[in-house]
């Protein structure tokens, strides 16, 4: 029988991953995790102190998977790439949207990620709190885009066509929403994660012009 592969950090962070992949958050136990790797509960604590502890880490295992891109990247460019790359985790990582920013103890590539989106922004002329701000607004809409992409009744592989096909909506009482679902949605192809592309152009223009009426100038010129 070959030798059981030692316990560690990494493998029961990458345990928790699976289950809370398939079970969400409220599955996730120091006895569910030991359960997945094959060992008792009482041996996942000579690595990891208690449940908070691998929340913490199961939180900076989430943005480790965030590229971190490179300091002088232009700005529109590196928070465009940023928001696919979070967008992305999150959706793989669908527990991850109530657990990224409710951490009182963050780790380092929290930490790491953080301070890389303001150095990216600090660096191509933003002044600091239009930093922040544009670090806040960006945030928002990665979170809140995601949340209602989940939350939808359909699915992309399924559509919203049979979904709106069941509505009862009377051309007469909701003359818009009739419209918009003739026009746009039943039958032509429409899929809600398209928009996230158009939303997020929407507010990187108005940080363009944010950031130009403060005369925001690359710090390197």
């Amino acid at each position: 029988m070959p030798p059981r592969t030692p316990l560690s950090r990494e493998r029961i962070v990458a345990a928790a991953t699976q289950v809370a992949d398939e079970g969400g958050l409220g599955a996730v136990s120091m006895r569910s995790v030991g359960r997945a790797l094959g060992a008792e509960a009482m041996s996942l604590y000579h690595h990891v102190s208690g449940k908070e502890e691998l929340l913490d880490l199961l939180a900076d295992a989430a943005f480790a998977q965030i590229p971190l891109l490179e300091l002088g990247t232009p700005w529109r460019a590196a928070m465009t790439s940023r928001a696919h790359a979070m967008r992305a985790v999150l959706k793989r990582h669908p527990w991850a949207l109530s657990l990224l920013e409710s951490r009182s103890h963050p780790g380092e590539a929290v930490m790491r990620h953080h301070d890389r989106v303001l150095g990216l922004l600090r660096s191509d002329g933003f002044e600091l709190v239009l930093a922040a701000h544009a670090y806040s607004v960006l945030d928002a809409y990665i979170y809140g885009f995601v949340l209602t992409e989940l939350s939808l009744p359909f699915t992309p592989e399924t559509g919203p066509d049979a979904f709106a096909e069941g509505l009862e909506l009377p051309a007469a009482d909701y003359p818009h929403l009739a419209e918009m679902l003739e026009q746009m949605v039943v039958g032509h192809d429409y899929a809600f994660g398209d928009e996230f592309d158009y939303g997020l152009d929407l507010v990187l223009d108005q940080l363009e012009v944010r950031r130009a009426a403060q005369g925001g100038r690359r710090r390197d010129q």
